[in-house]
């Protein structure tokens, strides 16, 4: 039994510059909205073409992604979207965006959730994503097409089950990690 995990290629949004919070929750809207803007490189293609299961979240970015990759899921599902950023009611600061996504997550991790889902929803919604990947996998191999930290929360779900893993992802787009269950 195998699941892999894939991050999505890279969104078509900008990336730079300084925003207010204000700023940044618009520009957050946007990102959800972006289909991507690059091809998956060699490497991903041949680990997706692995799969016989393909899983993603409904987001423009993830579904995009697969069709980059030339596959159509038989499963898309919420469970398995990103994390939202929280944001904060400054309108005066003005930070640069990579400080701004650095800054709100750490804030995320140590509880600070705002109007967003918190830590422990977002890991409770992990182990029902996990579950389904896992009751997947036992069609054949899955691929599942998804999201950074969302895809990290699952991973560790994985692992607290006895999956082993083959390759761990990066952050990087395109990415992927593969977990295995061992025969018992």
């Amino acid at each position: 039994m195998t699941i892999i995990l894939m991050r999505h290629g890279k969104p078509d949004h900008p990336v730079n510059g300084r925003l207010s919070a204000r700023a940044l929750a618009d520009w957050c809207e946007g990102y959800d909205q972006a289909d991507i803007c690059d091809s998956p490189p060699p490497r991903s293609q041949t680990i997706a073409r692995l799969a016989s299961v393909i899983a993603t979240s409904p987001l423009p970015r993830a579904r995009s992604s697969l069709t980059r990759l030339g596959l159509q899921p038989h499963a898309v599902d919420e469970v398995f979207s990103e994390v939202a950023i929280p944001t904060l009611p400054f309108e005066r600061l003005h930070l640069p965006l990579n400080v701004w996504l650095a800054l709100l997550r750490l804030l995320w991790l140590c509880g600070y959730s705002g109007h967003v889902e918190s830590v422990q929803h977002a890991r409770q919604r992990a182990r029902l994503a996990a579950d389904k990947l896992v009751t997947l996998s036992q069609q054949g191999t899955v691929l599942l097409v998804g999201h950074g930290i969302m895809n990290k929360l699952i991973a560790r779900e994985l692992r607290k089950r006895g999956w082993q893993a083959e390759k761990h992802a990066s952050s990087r787009h395109w990415s992927s990690a593969i977990y295995h269950r061992p025969f018992i």
